[in-house]
């Protein structure tokens, strides 16, 4: 079962939020067994789990890792056969690093390579983002407080965004590992979702109404 957007938008776009919001619920889910059971629960499979919600309906290869060229914009990411070792290899860093890097350190890193690697055809940001999040929770110790949570400030503002993941993007093109700006960027994020404690949630399910009654996707990727 599949919805195109190109055939019905709005149809596509009721979905697309529908689904953020239960990959919201089970990324929930996620952090609270990454609580108890700590670092190795980062894994692949938590990643094709939050993917597969995030494009159920709108996507025919959710859940697993792309098996064709994709192109984003500028940036051409790696040949399909190099995804499963780079995500390896992705992975394996955040196990390595779990006590040498800061919560924002370890969930920019997250968020800038699963976007440099690209591993789906569908989702991508919207899998990172959730990954970011994870990490951000599990390694502080607890579901952060606040109204609206890291991903959904990201949504709707992604110029900062983008020019963090670029300057990572250059810095690795250079041959160095440097996500300094996208660090401080989360950080700045989660300093403001703090501040919003005791605030009405905003998050994954807050929608813009149209005239007509029908729901407004926030983003896309």
């Amino acid at each position: 079962m599949l919805v195109l957007e190109e055939e019905d938008r709005e149809l596509y776009d009721r979905i697309q939020e529908k689904n953020l919001i239960r990959q919201y619920d089970l990324l929930t889910n996620c952090i609270e067994i990454g609580l108890k059971q700590g670092a190795r629960q980062f894994d692949k499979y938590m990643l094709w789990d939050l993917n597969h919600v995030a494009v159920a309906n709108i996507s025919q290869f959710g859940g697993r890792f792309r098996e064709e060229p994709i192109y984003v914009s500028s940036h051409i990411p790696p040949h399909f056969r190099d995804v499963p070792h780079l995500m390896d290899q992705f992975i394996s860093t955040v196990h390595e690093n779990w006590y040498l890097w800061t919560s924002t350190e370890l969930a920019a890193y997250a968020l800038w390579r699963m976007n440099w690697i690209h591993p789906f055809i569908e989702g991508n940001g919207r899998t990172a983002r959730a990954a970011c999040y994870y990490l951000l929770c599990v390694r502080s110790g607890g579901l952060l407080g606040g109204r609206k949570i890291v991903p959904e400030r990201i949504r709707e503002d992604r110029r900062p965004y983008y020019a963090a993941l670029k300057a990572a993007d250059q810095a690795w093109d250079a041959g160095n590992l440097d996500f300094s700006e996208l660090e401080s960027y989360l950080a700045h994020l989660v300093e403001e979702q703090l501040e919003d404690i005791g605030l009405p949630y905003q998050g994954a399910e807050a929608r813009e109404p149209m005239a007509d009654g029908l729901i407004v996707a926030p983003g896309s990727d």
